[in-house]
């Protein structure tokens, strides 16, 4: 045997027995896609593939409304918005959440390709969809099993069986009060799916620690959800003999948020990982719950939080519940 097959065997041996290896990272070059005037806090993103009508992203903003990227030239406008209450003298820039009832505030976006339409989990509003043409949203659930939302927060949609998956961060504690949720050790979120066939809403999961991220596989055989408060992934089998059952798939080194698959089948999570300072970082992970990749945010968002990394056709996008870009990271 070479020396070489010998260096190969080896470092084969330590990446398959230490699942969590970091097994890439990168120093990354950023831009900036500025938000229409007044609007903050792109918590989550959309891009559409299918139909008419710019591909996005698409992203939520903290005073309710949704805006839609028309290209550098244009930048974002206007194009939903979640509450039938909603008024641009009381909300448009609005940071007070104490009028979140009132305005809505979009964290969850998916499209279900073949229609165009837009699914929204709104903290405030629950479930919702709106179509291609924009304007306000319809709300499709409010509760589950009797339980209301409080905390309705991520989204995901399974294209192939008609399947929306979101979570319910909290039984007990709305988006305003989610300080308190952390400090108090919450369990009471959800895991649920929405069949857009039927309307039917299933809860798949309960106990869950501020459950804000949920993501299905290519194949739909499985999903993963987050939970902020025990800062980890957890996965949820939906076919096999493991169907119906959760494990705990990986835990984080920070504070996690949205979760995001890519064309061939990995996730990208956004952890904040708190020391003296936050240092925002994007992590891939796959199905098995190795860490793949690791990129740095700082650069960005130096001492900031980041809610969202997705990658769409080569790029990261990044969302952030504080600032008033979308980053985009080129790796």
């Amino acid at each position: 045997m070479t020396l070489a097959t010998v260096v190969m065997i080896s470092l084969f041996v330590i990446l398959f027995s230490f699942p969590s290896i970091v097994l890439c990272n990168v120093t990354p070059s950023f831009d900036r896609l500025p938000l229409s005037p007044n609007a903050r806090g792109p918590e989550a993103l959309a891009f559409k593939s299918l139909g008419r009508g710019p591909r996005g992203p698409y992203t939520g903003v903290e005073d309710g409304r949704i805006l839609q990227y028309l290209g550098p030239s244009a930048g974002f406008r206007d194009f939903a918005f979640t509450s039938p209450n909603r008024s641009n003298t009381a909300c448009d820039s609005n940071t007070n959440q104490s009028l979140g009832p009132v305005c809505g505030r979009p964290l969850g976006l998916g499209f279900y390709f073949l229609t165009s339409d837009l699914y929204i989990a709104d903290a405030y509003r629950g479930l919702l969809v709106v179509g291609q043409n924009g304007g306000l949203a319809n709300q499709l659930a409010i509760s589950a099993d009797g339980v209301p939302f409080r905390f309705a927060n991520a989204l995901d949609v399974d294209q192939r069986n008609k399947i929306v998956y979101f979570t319910d961060a909290s039984s007990v504690y709305p988006q305003s009060a989610i300080d308190e949720a952390l400090a108090r050790g919450d369990a009471t979120g959800r895991l649920l799916k929405y069949d857009i066939r039927t309307g039917q809403v299933t809860v798949l999961l309960r106990g869950l620690q501020l459950a804000n991220g949920a993501a299905v596989s290519r194949d739909g055989s499985f999903v993963l959800v987050i939970e902020l408060g025990a800062r980890r992934v957890q996965k949820y089998w939906l076919r096999g003999r493991r169907a119906n059952t959760a494990e705990i798939l990986v835990t984080l080194p920070g504070s996690p948020d949205n979760i995001k698959r890519t064309l061939v089948g990995d996730f990208w999570v956004p952890v904040n990982i708190n020391t003296t300072t936050i240092r925002p970082t994007g992590i891939k992970i796959n199905g098995l719950g190795r860490i793949l990749q690791t990129v740095p945010l700082d650069a960005l968002y130096n001492n900031k939080l980041v809610s969202e990394v997705q990658e769409y056709r080569g790029e990261l996008y990044i969302g952030s519940n504080t600032e008033t870009f979308v980053g985009v990271v080129n790796i």
